[in-house]
């Protein structure tokens, strides 16, 4: 979901790296709901709120960053990077302040929910049926819109050449915040299903990296919907399988993160020769 949220930032030529406090933003707004005592028979309410309530945390986090870029002339960059450590520094506040376990604050995160709030889980499956179908429709929602819609168009429009497109009636400074919220709301989404489908609860580290991550998978897969999907799944598969090296093989777990930094070099290596292969054929 993180890397579906990516995929709109990058049609539009903005280097989206908040993408992790935009995930731990959405992880924070998804638990105040579920800390919210709304009587007996309403988890499934309550979970549905508090899923929305996550895209909508990620999305104002990421509108900010694009405030900052359009309004303020700040980098999104580091704009990114600024919110993200904040967003780190309120998620501690929260576990060790307003949030914390009754007579004690644990680096463990809040309290655990009580279970009528967590998705549903196969357990023989290992898996969250909600959660995958939400990611699935991320997908589909997010191929829909960039590749058959008029803002898919714009946004690329902008992209390649943002005066010319200011020239031809679009408005960039728009297009970029609205990128930045679909970005966003992806990521709070990303961060919903951390709490309601895996912790149940806040921890310190709700996002697990997977925004950084998510970076390292978009650009492998060269910016394309089609294949994100699938490079996504052969990376949670190295991080799963990083967790068996060491009992089953005695290698280190870091191994994983290697092969895949190597893939990401390996790629955009070959993209830079392709280009300049390309440029020297044209000269």
């Amino acid at each position: 979901m993180c890397a579906c949220g990516l995929l709109y930032t990058f049609r539009i030529d903005l280097w989206n790296i908040g993408i992790e406090g935009q995930m731990v933003m959405g992880a924070v707004f998804t638990t105040g709901i579920l800390r919210m005592d709304f009587g007996t028979g309403m988890g499934a309410a309550q979970i549905l709120a508090s899923i929305i309530a996550g895209a909508l945390g990620g999305a104002v986090w990421a509108g900010v960053a694009g405030f900052f870029k359009t309004k303020g002339g700040v980098n999104e960059i580091f704009a990114g990077l600024g919110l993200n450590f904040l967003a780190q520094g309120i998620t501690l506040w929260l576990i060790f302040g307003p949030w914390k376990r009754k007579g004690i604050a644990s680096m463990s995160g809040t309290e655990v929910f009580p279970k009528g709030l967590w998705l549903p889980y196969v357990a023989e499956l290992r898996l969250s049926p909600p959660a995958l179908l939400i990611a699935m429709t991320a997908i589909v929602l997010t191929a829909l819109l960039l590749l058959r819609t008029k803002l898919g168009l714009k946004l690329k429009a902008v992209g390649s050449n943002r005066k010319a497109a200011f020239i031809l009636g679009l408005k960039p400074d728009r297009l970029m915040i609205v990128a930045m919220l679909f970005a966003g709301g992806f990521a709070g989404l990303a961060g919903s299903i951390q709490v309601t489908g895996v912790y149940h609860r806040l921890i310190p580290a709700i996002s697990s990296n997977y925004g950084y991550l998510a970076l390292l998978i978009v650009m492998l897969a060269n910016y394309n919907i089609r294949m994100t999907p699938f490079i996504a799944f052969i990376f949670a598969c190295l991080n799963v399988g990083s967790i068996q090296l060491p009992m089953m093989l005695q290698l280190n777990s870091s191994l994983a993160g290697i092969i895949q930094g190597t893939l990401v070099l390996s790629v955009l290596a070959v993209s830079a020769m392709r280009a300049r292969v390309k440029t020297e054929g044209g000269q």
